[in-house]
Formats: C-alpha cells, sequence, structure tokens
C-alpha cells in the first residue's frame, strides 16, 4: 500500500492512500486532479549522496570515493509531484539527477548497518536537480544544489518491501529515456549510507536521504515534462520552468 501526503480542496493536508488515479483519506475519496500531491515528507534536511554511481563519476570525471560523498539541501528545496519547477535564469547548465530517495520513519543515531532498514519508513521517488555553473566554481554546493524547489519528490511512500533489491531507475524528458539503471548498481547501499550518516548527524523523522544518480544526466529546458519512475514506487512527473 502506498502512502501519499496531499492537501484536500478544503485546504487541509491528509496523509492518505494511494490509488492511482484517486487518493483516499478515511471513507473520502478523491480525484488526483482535484487534490495537489505533496512532497512524501516535511524533512528537516535531505542529505544527498554523490558520486554513488561508477558510471555518473566517469561521466563527470571524478574518482569513485573511497567513503559515501555527503552534501545536504535544506528544506526550501522540496517540491511535489505535478508540480512546475522554477530554476535559476542565466544558467548554461542545470541538470536533472533521477534518484532512489529513502525516507526516515524514527529519529536516529549510531545505526549499524545491519539495524539500519528499521528506522525507515520507506522510498521515493526524487529528482536531486543540479545548477552546473556554480556547482562547478564553489566548493560546498549552496548555489549548486540548494537553490529553491530544487529537490521535486513523490509521488508516494513505498514501504521497503515494496520495492525490490534491484528496482529498475529511469528518467525521462519529453517521453525521452536520459537516466536508466537499477538500485542494485549503488556502490554504497542504502543501510552502508544510514551507518555512515549516523555517525556523524541525528537523523530525525521525515528526513531524507537521496542515494545518488546513474550516468545520463543532461542539462534541461524551459518547459521541460520530466517523468521518474522506479520500479515498487511509481512515477513522479513535474515540469519545469526557465524566467
Amino acid at each position: 500500500m502506498h502512502r501519499v501526503r496531499f492537501q484536500d480542496p478544503a485546504g487541509s493536508i491528509r496523509n492518505g492512500t494511494w490509488h492511482g488515479e484517486y487518493v483516499s483519506f478515511g471513507n473520502t475519496t478523491y480525484e488526483t486532479d482535484m487534490v495537489s500531491i505533496l512532497p512524501p515528507s516535511n524533512p528537516t534536511k535531505i542529505v544527498c549522496v554523490g558520486l554513488n554511481y561508477a558510471d555518473h563519476a566517469e561521466e563527470r570525471n571524478k574518482n569513485i570515493p573511497d567513503r559515501p560523498l555527503l552534501f545536504l539541501k535544506p528544506p526550501n528545496v522540496t517540491a511535489g509531484h505535478g508540480d512546475i519547477v522554477t530554476l535559476p535564469s542565466n544558467k548554461e547548465r542545470i541538470d536533472h539527477e533521477a534518484e532512489l530517495a529513502v525516507v526516515i520513519d524514527t529519529q536516529a543515531r549510531h545505526i549499524s548497518a545491519a539495524d539500519a532498514m528499521e528506522y525507515v519508513a520507506g522510498f521515493t521517488c526524487l529528482n536531486d536537480l543540479s545548477n552546473r555553473d556554480d556547482q562547478d566554481r564553489e566548493q560546498n554546493w549552496v548555489r549548486g544544489k540548494a537553490f529553491d524547489n530544487a529537490a521535486p519528490m513523490g509521488p508516494v511512500l513505498a514501504t521497503p518491501d515494496e520495492v525490490p533489491a534491484d528496482a529498475t531507475v529511469e528518467l525521462r524528458v519529453n517521453g525521452e529515456t536520459r537516466q536508466s539503471s537499477t538500485r542494485s548498481e549503488l556502490i554504497f547501499s542504502v543501510p552502508e549510507l544510514i551507518e555512515e550518516i549516523t555517525t556523524y548527524m541525528t537523523l530525525e523523522p521525515g528526513d531524507i536521504i537521496s542515494t545518488g544518480t546513474t550516468s545520463g544526466v543532461a542539462a534541461l529546458s524551459d518547459g521541460d515534462h520530466i517523468d521518474i519512475w522506479i520500479e515498487g514506487i511509481g512515477t513522479l512527473t513535474h515540469d519545469v520552468r526557465i524566467p
């Protein structure tokens, strides 16, 4: 069963059930075009993992890291399924990055890889939008990764048992497939990432770990339509606008 956060026609935020063409909360159902689909959680932070696929490290001309390469996105980056995301203007290249995202269930600190999945509420889709103009000029990637709505995510929260260990991750722009890989090709697995991250910081309920992207990243243009499909989760859809 897939869970969904949405705003109903009266403006109330609900945690309901996703049925594909409609959502439900209690004994009420709504067609999806009657509601606003929200990000699956309201995170205090998003911990992102860079270069976690060997082929993406190669296309970026980077060495494969010997430990997870971590960076943060703050809460202002969130956007939801069906949103039109406004990207920074006057940039040569803002790339898409399809990623499997982990949503944390309970507060976690110093968690071993063996116990890590006990702290996971589920998985969702995430687009780690990346402003390469500034990312390639700065060290901490604030301009490159933390601009408003730089992490569209959703549409649902799938429980861990619903997402295969070798789940396919695909991204299409205007119907053209640009990225396609599997979860099994991650260099550092989800449990390994949780162990490493919680060695240094506390993860709060609703926090997100974005596990990294595969090869095929490319620049987006004004008006592009993006679909990210992950096996066992479904399809995150959003558009982009470049002023």
